[in-house]
């Protein structure tokens, strides 16, 4: 079954919980019988119920006023996570990474090890930029050995350029995916810019590869924080998920409400049409000037005239004629529209000429 169909149906399950009165609008009757027939017992309507079908006819009469959708909620609005410890990033040129396809001979190779080996000396002398220079001649030499990225972004995250240590971490692993002290390094990197979720990962991976206390030291510290980013972003998709639910039930519902609306206007016109010439047995009530006796023509006989035909699919036309029928005094307000007075002097001719 569909991941995402069943997401959402966990979402519509714990809306229901939270509101039963949503298994009582008419859109899930289906839902209550299917419920009822397996034996089970829907909690009873909420003592509103009632009181909001009885004014229910009331409100379709009345324009609703959109309802205004409440602001989104932002994925960190509420959640406060400790930072101490993490920097701003750096922001430097990249650093030199090395000709990928240039051809490495054993003396290059050599010369690599010797400027590695000078660089860890700076290294242990304090010397961080020195050893990162000395790294960097050591890369240019053999630009692919996994390593000696590593080494340097381990010099990178003591001189808090945790940015610069990621970019030698992704290089270490495209050569070396399975080298946990490059997952260590990255892991340490993530969690000086506070990318605790991504620390977290690369930390249990370096872990797992090959076990160190300082990784795993530094795991306990960032892994409570990305279990709390992890809930809180589960909550936000949960609330998300209710909100489209609940905004797609509310779109059913005013779309199943203007479908009945337009439907009962419709069956309204439709009587309305069938009264229009249906109440004048012996003339027009009250008569127009000069009465007209008579029985009423035959409605195809009104018809047959093209210019009536026009006229009475003029809704303008045919909102003067009604206003007329109910009070033929009101003639009088459109003796300067011919339309509407040609309109009247046709249909006149008619009742005048039936015996």
């Amino acid at each position: 079954m569909d991941a995402r169909k069943l997401s959402e149906l966990r979402a519509f399950v714990r809306l229901c919980k939270q509101n039963p009165g949503l298994l009582h609008t008419e859109e899930l009757a289906f839902l209550r019988e299917w419920v009822e027939s397996m034996g089970g017992r829907v909690p009873p309507a909420p003592a509103n119920a009632s009181t909001q079908e009885t004014n229910k006819g009331k409100a379709e009469e009345q324009p609703e006023e959109p309802a205004k959708s409440p602001e989104p909620e932002s994925e960190e609005s509420d959640l406060e996570i400790d930072n101490e410890g993490v920097i701003e990033p750096d922001n430097d040129d990249p650093q030199e990474m090395g000709d990928e396809n240039v051809e490495v001979t054993e003396e290059m190779m050599d010369q690599a090890n010797e400027k590695k080996i000078e660089a860890m000396n700076a290294l242990s002398e304090g010397e961080l930029q020195k050893a990162v220079d000395l790294f960097t001649d050591a890369i240019k030499l053999n630009p692919c050995l996994a390593i000696l990225y590593a080494k340097r972004a381990s010099v990178f995250v003591k001189l808090q350029k945790p940015n610069a240590a990621i970019r030698d971490c992704d290089r270490a692993i495209k050569i070396n995916p399975d080298s946990a002290q490059t997952y260590k390094w990255r892991g340490k990197a993530h969690r000086l810019l506070g990318h605790w979720e991504e620390a977290a990962h690369d930390l249990a991976l370096a872990c797992k590869l090959d076990y160190d206390e300082d990784a795993s030291a530094m795991l306990k510290e960032v892994q409570p924080r990305a279990q709390k980013i992890a809930e809180h972003r589960r909550k936000y998709e949960r609330k998300r998920e209710e909100k489209e639910i609940k905004e797609r039930m509310e779109r059913v519902k005013k779309a199943r409400e203007e479908h009945e609306k337009a439907q009962r206007e419709e069956e309204a016109r439709r009587q309305a049409g069938g009264a229009q010439f249906g109440g004048f047995p012996g003339g027009f009530p009250g008569g127009f000037p000069g009465a007209m006796p008579g029985g009423m023509p035959g409605l195809n006989e009104i018809l047959s005239d093209p210019e009536v035909l026009v006229a009475m699919q003029d809704p303008e036309i045919m909102t003067a004629f009604q206003d007329i029928l109910q009070n033929p005094a009101n003639m009088s307000k459109y003796q300067n529209k011919p339309e509407v007075m040609n309109l009247i002097s046709k249909l006149s001719a008619k009742f005048a000429s039936k015996p």
